[in-house]
């Protein structure tokens, strides 16, 4: 199972979209606050997000409280900063995500204090970034493709 952690994340849609990634992969969602929505349970209701039941959400009040909380053994940040690509990455089945708010990405500080776990996704030098909702399933599909998509159906095998 993978965790996704949110720092700060500050579109709803966005976390509507991530939540539906958790909920068809089978991963947990971490949200560090503040939020730019509501996450109450008469929000997401209202937001129509019928697939919210499906996924595991933990909310923490900051990034402090998020590691007292719980025993990372590995971790990889997502930033378009990053040294290396999220291919040479070794994913392990319960490691952390960690994404950025969309206009800032992950704070600087965290970012250089776990620099060694840095990875960035490719894309064209003129372009700012990839959409946060995107990211997160790109790096996910691709720890899962490692883990060999433990727990999910395999629709070749299913037509053959």
């Amino acid at each position: 199972m993978l965790n996704i952690v949110l720092v700060e994340p500050e579109i709803p849609q966005n976390c509507g979209n991530i939540a539906r990634t958790c909920a068809a992969t089978g991963s947990r969602l971490h949200l560090i606050r503040p939020l730019g929505f509501d996450i109450s349970e008469r929000a997401v209701r209202r937001a129509g997000l019928d697939y919210w039941h499906m996924v595991e959400v933990f909310d923490y009040a900051n990034l402090e409280d998020f590691f007292a909380n719980n025993d990372v053994r590995q971790m990889w940040c997502l930033s378009t900063k990053a040294p290396r690509c999220y291919t040479e990455a070794e994913f392990a089945d319960g490691c952390y995500l960690f994404f950025g708010k969309e206009t800032k990405g992950l704070p600087e500080d965290f970012l250089a204090r776990h620099y060694d776990a840095c990875l960035r996704i490719p894309m064209r030098q003129d372009a700012r970034s990839l959409n946060l909702s995107n990211a997160v399933a790109v790096t996910v599909f691709e720890a899962l493709r490692q883990l060999s998509f433990p727990g999910l159906q395999d629709f070749g095998k299913m037509r053959g």
